[in-house]
C-alpha cells in the first residue's frame, strides 16, 4: 500500500502557525472584559512567542553583555509588544514584535554594554561608521581609508578614529593581561612615564629605520602611514602581494630584534 509522503515542517510553517494562534488569542483578548481572563490570554501570547524573543536576543550574544540579561530585555520587550498588538492591523505578530524586541535589545546594548562609556555622539557615529565602511568596501573593492570614511560621513578624520577606537570600550581587560613583550599591562599603565626614555626609544627607532633599504622604508610608509593594503602596495611598487608580505615580515622582525634590548621597545604593528 502506497503512502503519501509528508512535507517536513519548516521554521516558517511553525512561525505562521504561532502567528495564527496569537491572532486568535488577541481577538479573544479584545473581546473579553474579564481582567483575569485578559491576563491569562496575554500570558499565553507571551509564552507562545518566547522562542522569537530568545532568538533575537541571541543575535547579540558574545559581545560583552551576559546572555541572560539580553534574554530578559528581549522578553520584556515581547510583553510590551503583546500589550500593543492589534490583530488584523498588519502581516502578523512576529513582523510586528520583531522590530520592537530588536530595538529594545539594541538600546540596552548601547546604554549598558560599555565598560568605559564614550560620549553618545561617538557611540552613534560608530554605528554609522560600520555601515559606511561596508558600503565603501563594496564600492571601492578594498578597505576604505579614514579620509574616505570621514568624507562619506561628513565628519573630521579624528572623529572616525575615535569612533573606531571606542569599540574597545565594550570589553574590560585585566591589568595582569600579558603583552607581546612578556610584561603585563600594569607594567606599562601604572608606571610613571619617563619622557627621556621615550625620546631614547624614538631615536633608536629612527636609527634602525635609517639602516633599512629605500624600498623597505617605502613599504613601511605605504602600509603604516598611507594605510594601503598589501595588494595596493604591490601594485604601487610593482611586486606581488606575497613579496610585499615577505618584505613587511622581514622588516618588522628586524626592527623588533634591534629594539628588543630597549626598555621601552615599540610593539610590533599588525601587518
Amino acid at each position: 500500500m502506497a503512502h503519501t509522503a509528508l512535507s517536513p515542517t519548516t521554521d516558517a510553517d511553525v512561525a505562521l502557525d504561532a502567528d495564527l494562534r496569537v491572532d486568535e488569542l488577541a481577538r479573544e483578548l479584545r473581546a473579553t472584559e474579564d481582567p483575569q481572563r485578559c491576563r491569562d490570554l496575554r500570558d499565553e501570547i507571551v509564552e507562545l512567542m518566547l522562542p522569537l524573543a530568545d532568538a533575537i536576543a541571541m543575535r547579540y550574544a558574545g559581545r560583552g553583555i551576559e546572555s541572560e540579561d539580553l534574554v530578559q530585555v528581549a522578553r520584556t520587550a515581547l510583553v510590551k509588544a503583546a500589550i500593543r498588538y492589534r490583530p488584523g492591523a498588519g502581516p502578523g505578530f512576529s513582523a510586528f514584535a520583531s522590530p520592537t524586541i530588536s530595538g529594545e535589545v539594541k538600546r540596552w546594548f548601547r546604554d549598558q554594554g560599555w565598560s568605559v562609556r564614550p560620549p553618545r555622539r561617538i557611540q552613534e557615529l560608530r554605528t554609522r561608521l560600520v555601515a559606511e565602511e561596508e558600503r565603501l568596501r563594496h564600492d571601492l573593492g578594498r578597505n576604505p581609508h579614514d579620509g574616505e570614511l570621514a568624507a562619506g560621513l561628513e565628519v573630521p578624520v579624528r572623529d572616525v578614529v575615535e569612533a573606531r577606537g571606542c569599540s574597545a570600550g565594550y570589553h574590560a581587560v585585566s591589568l595582569d593581561a600579558p603583552t607581546p613583550t612578556g610584561s603585563s599591562l600594569a607594567d606599562h599603565l601604572l608606571v610613571s612615564p619617563c619622557h627621556t626614555a621615550d625620546l631614547d626609544t624614538r631615536d633608536a627607532l629612527r636609527r634602525a629605520l635609517a639602516e633599512l633599504g629605500e624600498r623597505q622604508r617605502l613599504v613601511l610608509f605605504l602600509r603604516f602611514v598611507e594605510e594601503l593594503t598589501q595588494r595596493e602596495i604591490g601594485e604601487r611598487i610593482g611586486v606581488s602581494q606575497m613579496q610585499v608580505s615577505r618584505i613587511l615580515r622581514g622588516v618588522l622582525e628586524r626592527l623588533r630584534l634591534e629594539l628588543a634590548e630597549h626598555p621601552l621597545a615599540v610593539a610590533e604593528p599588525a601587518a
